[in-house]
């Protein structure tokens, strides 16, 4: 763990102080235990389960497909490993969008029965800040996303930066504002040009994550696979790779079914051996036993 890194567990006060005091926010992606173990010990602040479960685990075109109960199952995954890191669930496509009432139902679900410490949901409409407001004041956390929102890749005619027109990015300060005065505890920008960003950030107290935002987002966020090369159907723009684990993989797939066909593995001492003598009278038994 880095020696900037608390040992403490991270909250959304956690995150307010980080912001007013400059410390830039750590956030990344995980689906399962193993992972998120990995993300906690190495001092990721958020660990976000996102719905990007959809594409990078579950083998999907779109986040529309990933469902309630898979985004639980992962969840809970999640949250068994990280001890330290503050867990963050996607609302997943069309949980959220009909009414008030649903969007409480599964959000007290990812609290109640995945142990998450909040959610997330996109964009501000009437009907989300009304969702905000009211998760909020009861006690459930809620997460924003602005700026590109692949829920509505769809509506926005594809994977496309947001706020690039000054009448645009105007309706994105404003909408994170209002995200704010609903209760949001920190908003995610996404594939918003940097200027934009650097602007909401100032004008926020809550804290700003950006993931193609720029750098002058109070934090950053990026999908861990993209970061580690483990997911290469595409590489956006804004993805920086730290290690290639589909090639670190692949050749050591390769040399594991090389070993197995030259019989290289597994070796004796791999392998668990029957002592001379139990092997002796095993076989004297076989034989003994074996008909006329």
């Amino acid at each position: 763990m880095s020696k900037h890194v608390s040992t403490k567990n991270v909250s959304t006060l956690t995150l307010k102080k980080y912001k007013s005091e400059g410390r830039k926010i750590v956030a990344l992606t995980a689906y399962d235990y193993s992972t998120a173990k990995i993300l906690d010990n190495a001092g990721v602040d958020v660990i976000l389960v996102g719905d990007s479960l959809a594409m990078v685990a579950l083998g999907h075109k779109t986040t529309h497909s990933v469902s309630m109960e898979e985004m639980l199952h992962h969840t809970k995954a999640v949250t068994r490993g990280a001890q330290r890191a503050m867990v963050v669930a996607d609302l997943p496509f069309m949980s959220y969008q009909v009414d008030v009432t649903q969007a409480i139902t599964n959000a007290g679900r990812f609290i109640k029965e995945a142990a998450a410490q909040a959610v997330k949901l996109e964009g501000s409409t009437d009907l989300t800040l009304q969702i905000i407001s009211r998760l909020t004041g009861m006690g459930i956390p809620v997460m924003g996303h602005l700026g590109f929102t692949p829920q509505s890749i769809h509506g926005l005619g594809g994977t496309r930066v947001q706020g690039r027109s000054a009448e645009a990015a105007y309706k994105l300060v404003n909408d994170a504002l209002d995200l704010q005065k609903s209760g949001a505890f920190s908003v995610v920008l996404e594939m918003v040009p940097a200027s934009v960003s650097r602007i909401i950030s100032s004008r926020l107290e809550i804290p700003t994550i950006g993931i193609g935002a720029g750098n002058e987002c109070d934090g950053q966020i990026l999908v861990t696979d993209d970061l580690l090369g483990k997911y290469t159907d595409f590489q956006p723009r804004f993805v920086r790779r730290y290690a290639d684990l589909d090639e670190i993989c692949t050749d050591a797939v390769r040399r594991y079914a090389d070993d197995v066909m030259s019989q290289q593995f597994p070796n004796q001492q791999e392998s668990f051996m029957l002592a001379a003598d139990e092997e002796e009278e095993l076989l004297r038994a076989l034989m003994n036993s074996s008909p006329s």
